[in-house]
């Protein structure tokens, strides 16, 4: 069965750090654009960042734009997002999916979404 699985969520304090991990089971993820999105709520799901399948980095939302750094290991078959200087308004549950990616635009999921992992920043 394809899917992604998300991990590395969890609970930290302001200007702290969490790395996720999109990992694929089923498939080989280097052949797709992946797109990392969050959801806080009462808001609506919002892409922050994207990857080529030729691993370049096609774009990064303003809010998280010299904070987070995506990239991919092909060996391990996953995505990873490095979220540093973290702050309460990074708060949400964080997604990975196959998604359309072009240079300087959000991307669009359009399959194989993960459950999600949920990052929560506070003192």
């Amino acid at each position: 069965q394809e899917q992604l699985v998300e991990s590395g969520g969890g609970l930290v304090q302001p200007g702290g750090s969490l790395r996720l991990s999109c990992s694929a089971s089923g498939f080989a993820l280097g052949g797709s654009n992946i797109g990392w999105f969050r959801q806080a709520p009462g808001k609506e799901r919002e892409g922050i960042s994207c990857i080529s399948y030729q691993d370049v980095t096609m774009y990064y939302a303003d809010s998280v734009k010299g904070r987070f750094t995506i990239s991919r290991d092909r060996a391990n078959n996953t995505v990873y997002l490095q979220m540093n200087s973290l702050k309460t308004e990074d708060t949400a549950v964080y997604y990975c999916a196959r998604s359309f990616c072009a240079e300087g635009h959000p991307p669009i999921g359009y399959a194989m979404w993960g459950q999600g992992t949920q990052v929560t920043v506070s003192s």
